[in-house]
């Protein structure tokens, strides 16, 4: 049989459609989504704060790092400045598409006059129906039973942190990036993140499937961008001299904003003081009877 062949050409897919009665889909059983992954690149942020910088505000803040009750501070020579550490962390970008071409199954119904004993539609003899719908008036249907083809497309950008968790990309300052980041890998010992922890979490975002698909024709799953980038952050270190606790705070080294600092200590954290002892009671207030009963 001749066959007249419609190539059809999607975005990650080639598509070969039959205009004949041969299905051109497959079930879905028996599929799983084609990929087309882009290779992982690793950037590293470039450090634009200097380590001085950093010890001037590391010294502004580090008496708050003690604070209790929010109010009560220690005298800033009580605490010292213990240690400065750099180091980097961490996030994964990644961008991804999702696109399915697909059948779903459905019923149109054609409302015919209620003479009509047979239509003849494509070729093919249908019988009328009485309608089932009661709250209109009576009247005869015809239904036809088919498939509808449809296309879904969707797109996302993640940014992730070295858990995986999805974080903002405020946490992500842009900034220029180093001219060798092998060295800066090689020198700090970078932490590795999982391998596909970002693949499966855009994954499982943005790949599902219509819940009304009986047949695929094309099925994609795409990542367009897949990023590591290691951005610098310095820990500064402080001791309590007064009660020997130690502190830190972490400053960005791109903003030299403050990225992470320790919770006050609440009350919960200090025992309670005892209240003071009751005030002794004056000899010539002591009535008669009760200094009988303290003599025997």
């Amino acid at each position: 049989m001749y066959k007249l062949w419609n190539e059809l050409t999607v975005k990650g897919c080639t598509l070969a459609e039959t205009v004949n009665n041969e299905k051109i889909a497959v079930s879905l059983e028996t599929t799983s989504p084609g990929e087309s992954i882009a290779k992982k690149k690793t950037i590293v942020y470039e450090t634009r704060v200097d380590t001085t910088v950093v010890k001037l505000a590391a010294e502004k803040l580090k008496d708050q790092l003690f604070t209790r009750f929010g109010f009560l501070k220690p005298k800033p020579t009580d605490v010292q400045f213990v240690s400065i550490e750099k180091y980097y962390e961490p996030y994964s970008m990644i961008s991804g598409r999702y696109f399915v071409d697909y059948y779903r199954k459905c019923a149109y119904h054609i409302e015919v006059d209620e003479g009509v004993l047979e239509a003849v539609l494509l070729n093919t003899k249908l019988e009328p129906e009485e309608s089932a719908d009661f709250t209109a008036k009576r009247h005869k249907v015809i239904k036809l039973k088919g498939e509808e083809r449809l296309k879904f497309e969707v797109k996302d950008s993640l940014v992730l942190d070295r858990l995986g968790q999805l974080v903002t990309t405020e946490k992500l300052p842009s900034a220029p990036s180093e001219r060798n980041p092998k060295k800066i890998l090689a020198e700090f010992g970078l932490e590795k993140i999982a391998e596909d922890s970002d693949l499966e979490a855009i994954r499982s975002k943005i790949v599902k499937r219509p819940k009304d698909m009986s047949r695929i024709v094309c099925e994609l799953f795409e990542v367009n961008e897949r990023t590591v980038i290691y951005t610098p952050r310095f820990r500064v270190l402080c001791r309590n001299l007064k009660t020997g606790e130690t502190k830190t705070v972490e400053f960005d080294g791109v903003t030299s904003e403050v990225i992470r600092q320790p919770k006050h200590e609440g009350p919960h954290n200090i025992p309670p003081v005892p209240p003071p002892p009751p005030p002794p009671i004056p000899e010539h207030t002591i009535p008669v009877a009760q200094k009988q009963n303290a003599v025997t």
